[in-house]
């Protein structure tokens, strides 16, 4: 994702100690940081104190910030290692389905059947359950990819490898979660 200029004097602006410029970063990421986190460790509750945590420790860095790098790119560092970080000092590392579900199914079209709405949602079940049961690295690029449509390049700067690995990377992790949803059907 290519930040706008107005991104720019935000993290400019947040690098002379203007909180309420970090606040318009925050407000812009939020919602990429939290479902980044959740891919990853798997929590609801998890993946906001962790995107949370990785906002403070990035407004603590701030001023080390390549402002000719992409912030996200930067900011994506932080809250990896933090879930990673997580995932090790964890035992329990995926919360209910149910509770990632309620996140995840929000949008609902009033012009469809409630048949059609019920096959749809015993679809994405099946999916999400099938997401959850690959590993942590898997869930991530899959959800890079297919869920925030994150560049190949992109996800190729957020992981350091080349673009050529995100996509061999993905290739497999897509072939294992095919076999897991149909394992499940």
């Amino acid at each position: 994702m290519i930040e706008t200029e107005r991104d720019a004097e935000f993290i400019i602006k947040a690098q002379k100690g203007n909180k309420n410029a970090y606040g318009e970063i925050v407000k812009l990421y939020m919602k990429r940081a939290y479902f980044s986190a959740l891919s990853i460790v798997g929590s609801h509750d998890d993946a906001l104190d962790l995107s949370q945590e990785a906002f403070i420790r990035a407004y603590q860095s701030i001023k080390k910030f390549d402002t000719t790098k992409t912030f996200y790119t930067w900011f994506y560092k932080i809250l990896r290692n933090l879930c990673l970080n997580h995932l090790r000092n964890k035992s329990n590392r995926v919360n209910s389905f149910s509770e990632i579900l309620e996140d995840l199914e929000n949008i609902k079209d009033e012009n469809q059947s409630t048949e059609k709405m019920v096959e749809q949602n015993e679809t994405k079940k099946i999916v999400w359950q099938a997401i959850w049961k690959l590993t942590p690295e898997d869930r991530e690029i899959i959800t890079a990819r297919d869920i925030l449509n994150t560049s190949y390049e992109d996800i190729a700067g957020l992981l350091q490898v080349p673009t050529g690995t995100v996509m061999s990377r993905l290739y497999y992790a897509r072939k294992r979660l095919r076999k897991i949803i149909e394992e499940l059907q």
